[in-house]
Parts: C-alpha cells; structure tokens; sequence
C-alpha cells in the first residue's frame, strides 16, 4: 500500500468541497459553529475549542517591543448571520485619552479588524470598498464614512473585553457588509448585511494599535506581514489584508500557524466601565 501525503489529503478534501486550505501567514480558515457564542468577553464556547490560535505579531509601526508589552493571538468562527473573532491580548498598560471617541481613535488602545467582503481588493478608506473597524476601549467600533469623516459603526460589531490585570479578551460578532453599503439617512434604514455561506472568502486583517499613555500609539501590530517600509496601510489599501475562508460545516480547520498562550490569563465577570 502505498503512503499518500496528509497534506495531499487535506488538499484534495479542501477541494471537493470548495474551499482553499490557507498557504500563507494571515490566511485563516474559519469552521462554521451551528450555535452562536455568546458574546460576553469570556471566550468559553464550546465553538471556539475547535478553531486554531493564530498570532498577532506583524510590526506594523513602532519600535521593537517586549513580549510583556503585547503579546496577541485571535481565532474566528462563522453562522450564516456573523463572524465571530476571539483575541486574547497581553498589554501591559491600557490608554484611552482621546475623550471624544471620533478624534483620533487610532492613537488609544484598541483592536483593529479590517474585512473586504467580496475580496477586490484596492483602496477603501472613504468608501464601503472595505472597512477598517476600530473597536475602542469602550466597545465602540469606528471607521471613516463615504464623508470622510469618522462614524460609528456599533450596528456592524458587537463586542465585549473583558480585562484582568495585563491580559485581555475581546470577544466580537461582525455583520459583514458589502461595498453597496448604505448607512441610515433620514428616514431611511441602513442596509442589511449580507447572508454567508460555506465557502465565501472574505479578505481579512486584525491588528492592535498600542499606547502607554501617550498622546500616539506607541506600537501597531498586525497579522500579516507587509512589504516595504511603510507597513500601515490597512486603513488605505485592502490589497494588504489576507483571507478569511468560512470552511463548511462538519469540516475542522485546517489552519497550521500555532500562537502562544497569553501567561496567567485570567477573566472577570464582566466588561471594565470606561468613559468614552
């Protein structure tokens, strides 16, 4: 008998039932979870244990930074309503300075997700083309409109954090929107988001923008590597991100990149209350 290759298997599994296995750092395949989790900042699910870690570890801006600075890892799981992203993040100080939660949100801490819903790719960052949502200390989510003006988008995520001592988990659910998107207007509802399925690629990027009380992020860092010296063109160019591949269901995961437990995490009851 002769031996065939795991990963020949793995391939041609994917295959038939059309999904792609991701080859690169930052690709990642999500398993469809039959009962939503309840997003509440814990993370204890039963619909997480089946999705793999990946590392939060691409520097995006800054300098060099220990691991007691920011240690990220993140995992995603799918229904036909949501994506769902778990991320366990280790900060040694969390700063939110800006009072008003439009002026600046990307120099106070906060978790960065970026989803192209179709995969097109290009530049988006006053237009639906993509978005570049930033989740604020204060379970806020923020990104730039067609005005070019900053919005909040709370309708889009749904999040939780919930932090002891250095160590924090974020717990979000993301309706996905396409580049028609049409935010409410008077007497006109928003758009509805779209309905997934088995299959659907979506590009994809998480990243943390860090601060230690300062007026500036100190630090931004990502999931994907970029090339070139300027690495911060998430909120630009969608053609950065990676993607985010929604596996069938009763089809495990087959994302291979492994990421470190955060030391010691611990979890609270409930969210920290903050200001903004």
């Amino acid at each position: 008998m002769k031996f065939i290759p795991v990963a020949f298997i793995v391939l041609s599994f994917a295959a038939i039932f059309g999904f792609t296995v991701p080859q690169k750092k930052g690709d990642y395949a999500a398993p469809h979870t039959a009962k939503a989790p309840i997003i509440d900042g814990a993370g204890t699910d039963a619909c997480w244990a089946k999705a793999p870690w990946q590392p939060i570890n691409e520097k995006w801006l800054g300098e060099p930074y220990k691991p007691a600075d920011f240690t990220g890892r993140y995992k995603a799981v799918w229904d036909s309503s949501f994506v769902y992203i778990l991320a366990e993040i280790t900060d040694d100080t969390l700063a939110d300075t800006h009072k008003d939660g439009l002026v600046k949100y990307w120099d106070d801490d906060c978790l960065e997700v970026f989803f192209d819903e179709d995969r097109s790719k290009g530049i988006h960052t006053y237009s639906y083309n993509a978005f570049a949502y930033h989740l604020s200390l204060a379970n806020h989510c923020v990104d730039y409109g067609l005005d070019s003006a900053a919005h909040y988008y709370d309708s889009h995520a749904y999040t939780r954090r919930v932090t002891k001592g250095k160590n924090s988990v974020w717990e979000v659910r993301f309706s996905i929107h396409p580049d028609t998107y049409k935010p409410a207007k008077g007497k006109e509802k928003e758009s509805s988001p779209l309905k997934l399925r088995a299959g659907k690629k979506l590009g994809f990027a998480i990243a943390y923008c860090d601060n230690d009380r300062s007026k500036e992020r100190e630090n931004f860092i990502g999931n994907v590597p970029v090339a070139g010296t300027d690495k911060n063109k998430g909120y630009i160019d969608a053609g950065i991100f990676g993607e985010l591949t929604l596996v069938p269901p009763g089809n495990a995961s087959t994302a291979t990149n492994k990421a470190k437990p955060l030391p010691a995490q611990q979890k609270t009851a409930a969210p920290a209350k903050h200001t903004k």
